[in-house]
This record gives structure tokens, C-alpha cells and sequence, in this order.
């Protein structure tokens, strides 16, 4: 039996659908373990559990399969309200402060859920004005936040993380929604100019929250899961997501517009695959939606990206191998960006630019010089988590990330030898 696809993918609709399973055949405590393992990896466990308790299917599995996912459900909920709750009064503490910030992500789409605190989310996102980041920062000081990394460099880094002592809130500030330095995709940022004065107010749990406009809302969740995609891939919760955010708000959206932008990053194939996954195995309603014919016209075999983001789990880290072919996956997109031939070299992939290397490594920023010190602080990390985990050698990273690249041709993100 193929559990994601016969039994993940629908459960995952019916919950989407604030519905219940109906299934009849009777399945082996494997075969529902099997299940909770990979809604777990995909980050829907709350969700598959909602759909699935109760239905036929289930009168004979152990009981304690049940008891430890119950479990874990009712941990993962009242952790996300209690997330919810203090998230909404930091936003409301910063608009306060006057600082123009914008939640982007994880509270927008988990709103648009039947039952929102059973789609869960690792962190909050907020984007603030370059500008702003310091006043910002000083609010959230004010707050009670603190940086998750006090030795990152704040001034140079795209994004802060900050957690707060004795709460399970954790947001990351952006001055902008992707690293500039990355040469595989830093330059979306320009697509996002203006962001501010185009945003809008949404409501959750009654209180008020500043957000991007809708087209610019649907095209970040577009780019945001390209990005992943160009790592190591994205698990189907992104494409969740997507959906009910195009059902919910396209009728508000520029279609057209975000399709020649689609165009311009090489994208469009990719993104009608994903309305299409959205619609044979969701809820993709493309009437509801304002879905316009020359999106529906776009030929792509969507089955392709299903099979590469049921593997791929949440963020790409089914596997550490996985994990890091994405090494060889963003070096052949940056190669051809800068008009070289993507390839599939291993010796690029060991040892990349300073440029590439600056995300990870801040200190090259500032000297260039000690980028072999970095070569090898990141092979010795490697071979660290190699020995460490399973499911995770070097070759079997190489073949993933070479599949991938054949995969990013068939969607036109590479061109095609």
C-alpha cells in the first residue's frame, strides 16, 4: 500500500474539508503507524489524527497507538494557542511602538484552517523596513523577547530569530523576505518593493493584523516553497497552504500578474504543478478561486513534484541526505544564473564560493580570506551528522541531488541539455 498517497493525501483533504474519514478496510497497526510517522514528518500529525479517529478502519488498532498520538496532538494544540496568544499581543505591542511591521506566513495561512491551532507552525515570520529593525528590536527587548542567537551579527543578517524566556513564542525578524546574498535566489526581493504601501488588515482571534496584500501574499507563498524546492524540497503542508489561501483571497488576486513573475523566475511550470496537486488530491476549487484560463492552460505533469514532496517532508528533511543535496541543487541553479552550465560537481559542491558560503558563515562577510577555514568547519559539521544519523552517506546525497536537477530541467527551472 502506498500510505501517502492512499491514505495521507486523503485524510489530509477531509481535514481540510473539516471532515471525517469514512474508510472501511480494516488496517494493520503498521500500516496506521506507518501513517502517523509521515503526517508527523510532514507536520500534519493534529490534522491526520482530527480525520482519522473514529472511522471503521480503525475498531482494531492497539490502543496505545492512539494513546501516544492523542498525545501528541493535544501537546502540539495547546502549544500552537498558546503560541497564537502570544504572538497577537507582541504584534499588538509593536504596532504600539509604531513600528510598521507585516506578519507574513505561518498566522495568515494557519487562519484560513477549520480548525487553525491543529496546523501548526515551528515560528512566526515578520518583515519590518530596514529602517525600522533597530526600533523594532528595542520593542521586542521591551517585550520581554531575546535573540535566539546573541553572536549572530544583526546589523548584516537578513533575518534575527528571537524567543522569549518561560513562552513558546519564537518569531525570526526579516528586513527582507530572502537572504540577499543568495545567488540562487536573493534576487525575488526585488519583486516585493513596495510591499508596505500596498498591505492590508486581517482579523485573527479578534484582534487586528498587518499583512501583505493579497497578490503579493500569494506570490511570497509561491516563492517561498521555490525556495525550498531549489534546497532540498518542501513537504505537502506548503501546498496546503497555497490552496486554501488562493480559494479563500483569489478572487482578490492579480492571476496575471503573478503568472509573468512566475515567467521571469522560471516558475510557472512549478506553480501550475502545485494548483494541479491542489486540485486532484485537496481542495483547489479554481471557480472559487478566480483561477484564470491561462493558468489552467499550462501542460505539466504535476506527479512529478508529488512524488518529490511526499519524500521531501517538511522543508525537505525527510532524510539527512536528502538535506544535503541541496548543495548540489542550489550550485547548479546559482551556475546557470550567472550564465555558466549547471553541472554536477562534486568538487563545487565541497567547496563553494565565499558568496555562497556567507548565510551560513557570517564571518566572510567581513574577511573573504578565511573561506577554507569555513570549507572545513562545514566538512567536519557533515561528517559529524553523517556519523550520527542514519539514513544519510554522501553518495546517496550526490543521487538525490543529481535526480533532483533532472527533475528542475522537466520544469523548466534549468534548461535542458
Amino acid at each position: 500500500m502506498d500510505v501517502k498517497r492512499e491514505l495521507l493525501l486523503p485524510a489530509l483533504k477531509a481535514a481540510l474539508k473539516n471532515e471525517k474519514v469514512s474508510w472501511e478496510k480494516e488496517l494493520t497497526s503498521q500500516v496506521w503507524i506507518e501513517l502517523f510517522q509521515i503526517a508527523g514528518k510532514h507536520k500534519v500529525l493534529p490534522m491526520i489524527y482530527e480525520a482519522v479517529y473514529g472511522c471503521p478502519a480503525a475498531r482494531n488498532i492497539e490502543p496505545q497507538i492512539w494513546l501516544s498520538v492523542k498525545q501528541q496532538t493535544k501537546r502540539a494544540v495547546m502549544l500552537q494557542t498558546m503560541k497564537t496568544s502570544d504572538f497577537l499581543g507582541m504584534f499588538e505591542h509593536l504596532q504600539e511602538a509604531g513600528i510598521q511591521a507585516l506578519v507574513v506566513k505561518g498566522i495568515v495561512c494557519r487562519n484560513l484552517y477549520p480548525n487553525p491551532d491543529y496546523r501548526v507552525s515551528g515560528d512566526e515570520d515578520v518583515l519590518v523596513p530596514a529602517e525600522q529593525f533597530d526600533r523594532c528590536h528595542q520593542a521586542l527587548i521591551g517585550y520581554g523577547m531575546k535573540p535566539s542567537n546573541p553572536a549572530q551579527d544583526m546589523q548584516t543578517a537578513y533575518e534575527v530569530p528571537y524567543g522569549k524566556p518561560d513562552s513558546p513564542i519564537y518569531i525570526e525578524l526579516h528586513k527582507c523576505l530572502f537572504p540577499p546574498e543568495s545567488s540562487a535566489y536573493g534576487d525575488l526581493n526585488r519583486f516585493f518593493d513596495g510591499v508596505y504601501e500596498r498591505s492590508i488588515k486581517l482579523s485573527v482571534d479578534g484582534k487586528q493584523i498587518v499583512t501583505m496584500g493579497y497578490t503579493d501574499h500569494l506570490f511570497y507563498l509561491i516563492c517561498h516553497a521555490f525556495k525550498h524546492f531549489l534546497h532540498s524540497g518542501f513537504g505537502i503542508r506548503q501546498v496546503c497552504d497555497i490552496v486554501l489561501f488562493a480559494n479563500v483571497y483569489g478572487r482578490e488576486v492579480d492571476w496575471i500578474k503573478i503568472l509573468d513573475q512566475c515567467r521571469e523566475i522560471h516558475a510557472d511550470l512549478f506553480t501550475a504543478a502545485l494548483f494541479q496537486i491542489g486540485q486532484k488530491y485537496l481542495t483547489f476549487d479554481p471557480v472559487k478561486a478566480g483561477y484564470p484560463q491561462e493558468w489552467q492552460e499550462i501542460q505539466v505533469d504535476e506527479q512529478l513534484m508529488l512524488d518529490d514532496l511526499l519524500d521531501a517532508g517538511i522543508y525537505g528533511g525527510g532524510t539527512m541526505s536528502r538535506k544535503h543535496s541541496s548543495n548540489i541543487t542550489l550550485n547548479a541553479v546559482s551556475s546557470e544564473k550567472q550564465g555558466k552550465k549547471a553541472g554536477h560537481s562534486v568538487l563545487k559542491t565541497l567547496f563553494p564560493s565565499a558568496k555562497n558560503m556567507e548565510g551560513r558563515y557570517p564571518y566572510l562577510k567581513k574577511h573573504p580570506y578565511l573561506l577554507p577555514v569555513a570549507w572545513i568547519t562545514r566538512i567536519m559539521k557533515y561528517h559529524q551528522e553523517t556519523k550520527k544519523s542514519q539514513n544519510n552517506d554522501a553518495a546517496r546525497a550526490v543521487s538525490i541531488g543529481n535526480q533532483r536537477i533532472e527533475l528542475f530541467r522537466e520544469y523548466h527551472i534549468l534548461d535542458k541539455k
